[in-house]
């Protein structure tokens, strides 16, 4: 009975582990391809063709909300876990701290830039619109490492005791003693 619990929690590890892993890597390339095509310029630029809704026509809200709770809740279990499990600590801390850096941008981000952009239906001079395109790239720049650094560190706690595999025992040798890891 233990065995089939026990495989169980990891199997729940896991695909917690894989959740915050593949959101994460949304969230990240999503902020990539925004960046790419420049989209606060695209949202000022098609201000006045499109009503001032937070969800109408390429808003960037129609992409993320579906994606941003199940992101932030397996990532917050599967850091959970590794913490609870004795993963790497360390790991823990830098992905729990990047990801809150990046929500953090993110909600700067939305509220200084995004909001401005979206809602507003007074016409923005070419100086405010340099400016909050200048703010938002600055932003996304930070939020691009906070998530990098939280998506290697997610990777690397989630390497065996966060995502429940088994690691290679280590091997304590001598000094100048040679030995290969063992074999399967």
């Amino acid at each position: 009975m233990r065995n089939r619990s026990s495989k169980r929690v990891v199997r729940s590890r896991a695909v917690w582990a894989t959740a915050a892993r593949l959101g994460q890597v949304h969230w990240f390339f999503g902020n990539v391809y925004e960046a790419m095509v420049d989209m606060p310029q695209l949202l000022a630029d098609a201000r006045s063709d499109r009503a001032p809704e937070l969800l109408g026509a390429g808003s960037p809200l129609r992409y993320y909300l579906p994606v941003a709770p199940v992101t932030l809740a397996a990532t917050a279990a599967t850091l959970v876990g590794g913490w609870r499990s004795g993963g790497d600590r360390r790991a823990v801390i830098a992905a729990a701290a990047g990801t809150v850096s990046a929500t953090a941008l993110t909600a700067y981000l939305v509220r200084t830039v995004n909001l401005p952009l979206l809602r507003g239906d007074e016409p923005l001079g070419e100086a405010e619109v340099r400016g909050l395109v200048r703010t938002w790239h600055r932003g996304n720049l930070a939020r691009l490492l906070a998530l990098a650094v939280a998506m290697w560190a997610l990777g690397h706690g989630a390497r065996g005791e966060v995502a429940g595999e088994n690691r290679l025992p280590r091997v304590h040798t001598k000094p100048g003693v040679r030995t290969s890891p063992p074999s399967r």
